[in-house]
């Protein structure tokens, strides 16, 4: 009769992992994720507002420079940032405005009576005001 060593023995079907062995797997995990998922959802959050404020600086120097290709006359609307000129070309890549990261459209809102224009997003809940992913956020927070 062979006698086979430890490493080289064949499976049987009573093999395995314990019962009390997969419950110390299934809690290490569980204290795993409860620490691990608040920390990333708090990074999404930042990132998703940084993503606003870059989106807004990009359209704000858009439609500074439509300013100065027409005579320091900005457009009505963030439509003509899209829109080609005579050799094909426009302001923002693309051939529409991005949506913010909560997918609603930024809001323009054209220099009137000595003020400047307004490039905005209602932020996450879409609403005037709020905190937090719930915040305005402007080209005029930025100066």
């Amino acid at each position: 009769m062979k006698i086979l060593s430890p490493s080289r023995r064949q499976r049987t079907a009573q093999d395995g992992f314990s019962l009390a062995e997969l419950m110390v797997v299934v809690v290490i995990i569980g204290l795993l994720a409860t620490m691990v998922v608040p920390a990333v959802m708090k990074r999404l959050s930042v990132a998703t507002g940084t993503t606003a404020r870059v989106d807004i600086g990009t359209i704000s120097s858009a439609l500074d420079e439509a300013a100065i290709l027409n005579g320091g006359r900005y457009p009505e609307s963030l439509e003509a940032l899209v829109t080609p000129d005579e050799n094909g070309h426009t302001l923002i890549k693309g051939t529409k405005i991005p949506n913010d990261p909560w997918g609603m459209p930024y809001m323009y809102d054209p220099p009137m009576g000595g003020e400047p224009y307004r490039v905005y997003s209602y932020g996450k809940d879409g609403m005037p005001g709020g905190e937090g992913d719930d915040a305005d956020l402007s080209n005029l927070d930025e100066e």
